[in-house]
């Protein structure tokens, strides 16, 4: 019979203890945070019940402006002479007034609507922020050629509505006024203070 040798840290009956297997457990525990950490770590929270305001909620409490009649607007063929439509408009032509325009407007007919006066020829851009109805958009140069028709935009939108041509003039109507009475690109306008 030969003789087990016993070594000193070893308990007779019960296998070394080796730092291999110490090593092993380690990797594999750090391999398991860093796979987890990769593949669930970066979940975004999901919030239950999310906050969703409408746009009508932040107004409700606002007052709509009156309509004022400022002056006549006529909308014309591209040749100048044959007048297409005739309305009574609003003028903004300050600052305020300009960023105002037509914002908490609850109806408006086709008899009327906004012209926007600026200082100089450049490029212009609007938004609907706050605005309640659709609207046509139409940006006019200072030659007073329609350059530019946004057809009934969305309300509340605050998606930039930008002329993409230098405008001296913007003219606000009710949404698809343009399209009921056949006003285009390259139509002019004139109008009276």
């Amino acid at each position: 019979m030969k003789n087990k040798t016993v070594k000193k840290n070893e308990t007779p009956g019960k296998p070394a203890f080796n730092a291999k297997y110490l090593l092993i457990a380690v990797i594999i525990i750090a391999g398991g945070y860093f796979t987890y950490s990769e593949f669930f770590g970066n979940e975004k929270t999901v919030v239950k019940n999310p906050v969703v305001t409408d746009p009508r909620e932040r107004i409700k409490n606002v007052k709509e402006p009156p309509f004022v009649k400022e002056g006549e607007l006529e909308f014309m063929k591209n040749d100048g002479k044959a007048q297409i439509k005739k309305i009574d408009v609003e003028i903004a032509e300050n600052d305020e007034e300009r960023m105002q325009g037509l914002m908490y407007r609850k109806s408006m007919d086709d008899s009327r609507g906004m012209l926007f006066i600026f200082q100089e020829e450049e490029p212009q851009s609007f938004w609907m922020k706050n605005t309640i109805i659709p609207l046509d958009i139409i940006y006019v140069n200072s030659k007073k050629e329609i350059i530019k028709i946004y057809r009934s935009t969305v309300p509340f939108s605050e998606k930039s509505l930008p002329s993409e041509k230098p405008a001296k003039y913007v003219v606000e109507v009710a949404g698809g006024y343009t399209d009921r009475y056949g006003i285009k690109e390259g139509d002019k306008i004139d109008f009276k203070k």
